[in-house]
This record gives C-alpha cells, structure tokens and sequence, in this order.
C-alpha cells in the first residue's frame, strides 16, 4: 500500500537516513573567526512579544543565532 505524502508527489525521490553522533569529540567552528566553539555567549531581549535569546561566539561577539520564547499568554 502507497502513501501519500504530505509534500506532495514523490515519485522518482530516494529517501536517505542520516545517523546524528552525539558523542563526535570536535568542536564546531564559529562560521565567522573560524575558531572552535567551546563556550557560547547568550544575551536575553525582552520586548512585549515575548522573550529572545541571542547567541553568539564568545571570541569575535558575531551573532550566530537567535531564538524566541513565547510569553504563556502567547500559547
């Protein structure tokens, strides 16, 4: 019995497994300076839509991402 799938047509597509390791002893490397990552610094932003994290490398302070966390009134 086929499937549909809910990104539509699937046909002549291959489907991979990738296998995550979590004990992968390198660091990984700030996309900026270049250097390992061992330590990330995080700045809370708070605003009346929530609050946001910003993440960035500990060495040239270049952002490396943001999260947001939704107030519990927000769901």
């Amino acid at each position: 019995m086929e499937h549909a799938s809910p990104l539509g047509d699937t046909v002549g597509m291959t489907t991979t497994r990738v296998r995550i390791r979590e004990d992968f002893p390198a660091a990984p490397v700030c996309p900026h300076c270049g250097k390992d990552i061992h330590e990330l610094a995080a700045r809370r932003v708070e605003s009346l839509l929530g609050v946001r994290f910003v993440y960035y490398c500990a060495d040239c302070r270049k952002v490396l991402g943001v999260s947001h966390r939704k107030g519990f009134w927000m769901g």
